[in-house]
C-alpha cells in the first residue's frame, strides 16, 4: 500500500510518499477526531460512544517510525453515549468516579512500523488512577496541506480492552443469565492531526 492508502508497487510514484518528511511534532486536531468506544449492552446489541474534550500530542519520525511517540489527555466528564441519565451513571461511582478520577490519560512506551500503512503503538493507559499496558493498530490514512494551510496527518486505530483490569467493574446479573455490561470493551480511533509551526 502506498503512503495514501493507495496499492502502489512503486511509492516514489505517489505524491508525497516521502516518509521522512512527515517527521515532526503534531498536535491533535479534536473537531476532527474521534475518540470512542463500544460496549455490548444486555448480551445482545452494542451501545457506541465517544469524549467530546481531550489534547493530544504525536511525534513522527518518518525515517524510524520506532522513535515516535503519542500522547493523550482525556476529560472524563466529557463522555458521551445518546442518553443523558447513562452518561451520568458512567461519570459516576459505579463507573468512572469523575469527581475524583478527571482525567485518563494515555503516553505511549513503543512503536512498531508493521508495513505498508500498518503501525502498532504500546502505551501505559490510565484509568481511575490505575495504569496497565494496551497495544493499539494504526492504519495511517494519509498526509494532506488543507486549505488552511494546515500540515495533517491521519491515523485509524484501534484496540479491545478489558475494564476489569482497570477496577471497572460494576455490572447487574440478567435475569435470563449473563451480565448487563460487557467487559470487554472496543476501543475506536479516528485521529486527524495538524503538523506543529
Amino acid at each position: 500500500m502506498g503512503i495514501f492508502g493507495r496499492k502502489n508497487d512503486d511509492a516514489a510514484t505517489v505524491p508525497g510518499a516521502d516518509t521522512a518528511a512527515l517527521t515532526g511534532d503534531y498536535t491533535v486536531d479534536p473537531a476532527h477526531t474521534t475518540l470512542g468506544f463500544v460496549a455490548r449492552h444486555a448480551m445482545v446489541t452494542n451501545v457506541k460512544g465517544s469524549f467530546q474534550q481531550f489534547e493530544g500530542t504525536l511525534h513522527l519520525d518518518g525515517s524510524d517510525p520506532a522513535k515516535s511517540t503519542a500522547s493523550l489527555d482525556i476529560v472524563m466528564d466529557s463522555i458521551t453515549t445518546g442518553s443523558p441519565d447513562r452518561d451520568g451513571h458512567l461519570k459516576s461511582a459505579d463507573f468512572f468516579k469523575t469527581d475524583e478520577f478527571p482525567t485518563m490519560t494515555f503516553r505511549s512506551t513503543k512503536a512498531e512500523a508493521l508495513g505498508g500503512d500498518d503501525y502498532r503503538i504500546t502505551g501505559d493507559l490510565t484509568i481511575l488512577g490505575v495504569t496497565k499496558p494496551v497495544t493499539i493498530d494504526l492504519e495511517f490514512n494519509g498526509a494532506a496541506k488543507d486549505p488552511f494551510g494546515n500540515d495533517r496527518v491521519g491515523f485509524e486505530g484501534k484496540a479491545e480492552i478489558k475494564r476489569s483490569d482497570w477496577g471497572v467493574t460494576w455490572n447487574a446479573a440478567l435475569e435470563t443469565g449473563g451480565v448487563l455490561v460487557s467487559d470487554k470493551i472496543k476501543l475506536n480511533f479516528d485521529i486527524s492531526a495538524i503538523k506543529n509551526a
